[in-house]
């Protein structure tokens, strides 16, 4: 009998944009321990069009051609052997391991324990935007996969947010807002205000003046940028303080040097962060920003608008 076919984003060939091809893909089969997910709502990350580009092809073998996208929020429709923890027709989200196929399709296959009870509060769409970009900000600032180190953000601590009006920025200045933390975010004058209602105390324009110049004594730096940024921010922190990046290991010796802590995250999936991050959703105490809403059918035009830069939030792209 012939496979079951869905439509999906394939890539055949690593490269730009142009090799993201809308087309037909055999619906996947749940292996032990798998759920397959009907897909409503997924969204467009930094590591999709690194992995469509090849920058990673020698850390992840992917046998082409192959699906991207690793944000997923869909329902339940069967179960692999052993996988107990949702029924049929439950709502669910998550960010899927990434060595696996993705979920710019209709269908995917997700290990039931990267996945969490979908927040009620929002829609689908909203919530496929949710989790890579919320298990970033949440495990930079709080709880970070072993053996990393996260930032350890307190209530009355001074952080400053690099790239703050971000997929994952917007994520991490609600959250350091809600734990109480004294948040300076940079971001274009544009933005500025947007970044105070989500609960920026300060925000410096970083197109008018150097950060490190009206910036001092802060007790921790997220640097979702890297490069000279990363650079000019050692000169910030106070004594003690510490320095998490997600763009690559901070200079151990310039860290020692300063008496400050660094380190570098890589975010894994996690299930308990999902819920913390669902339950805050539904609080109110946080929310998805999304820059824009494309079908499927259009991801190639997501991935170009991606490739812009200065996004606000995310780009979410509906499946269903």
């Amino acid at each position: 009998m012939a496979a079951m076919t869905m439509k999906a984003i394939r890539v055949h060939e690593y490269g730009g944009p142009e090799v993201l091809n809308y087309e037909d893909a055999a619906i996947p089969e749940p292996e032990p321990g798998d759920v397959l997910l009907k897909i409503y709502g997924t969204s467009v990350n930094p590591i999709d069009w690194k992995i469509r580009q090849g920058y990673l092809r020698e850390h992840l073998r992917y046998a082409l051609p192959m699906i991207p996208g690793w944000d997923v929020s869909g329902v339940v429709e069967r179960a692999g052997t052993g996988a107990t923890l949702f029924r049929p027709g439950t709502a669910v989200y998550g960010r899927p391991d990434i060595a696996r196929a993705g979920s710019y399709a209709q269908y995917m296959v997700v290990r039931e324990s990267e996945l969490a009870p979908k927040p009620k509060s929002i829609d689908h769409v909203q919530a496929g935007t949710v989790p890579l970009a919320g298990l970033t900000a949440w495990q930079t600032l709080f709880e970070a996969p072993a053996p990393m180190s996260a930032l350890g953000l307190k209530r009355g601590q001074r952080v400053l947010i690099h790239g703050a009006a971000g997929g994952v920025g917007t994520f991490a200045v609600q959250l350091a807002h809600w734990c109480g933390a004294h948040v300076i975010a940079t971001a274009s004058a544009k933005n500025i205000e947007f970044l105070r209602e989500l609960g920026a105390d300060e925000v410096v324009d970083y197109t008018t003046r150097r950060f490190e110049d009206v910036v001092d004594k802060v007790d921790a730096v997220l640097d979702l940028i890297g490069g000279e940024t990363q650079t000019r921010s050692w000169s910030v922190l106070a004594p003690g303080g510490a320095m998490v990046s997600v763009t690559g290991q901070p200079s151990e010796a310039e860290a020692k040097a300063r008496g400050v802590r660094a380190s570098y995250v890589s975010i894994k999936p996690n299930a308990a962060h999902l819920e913390r991050l669902g339950g805050l959703i539904d609080e109110g105490r946080i929310k998805p920003i999304i820059a824009d809403i494309l079908p499927l059918s259009e991801t190639r035009r997501a991935h170009e608008l991606s490739a812009t830069g200065h996004m606000r939030g995310k780009l979410a792209i509906r499946v269903v």
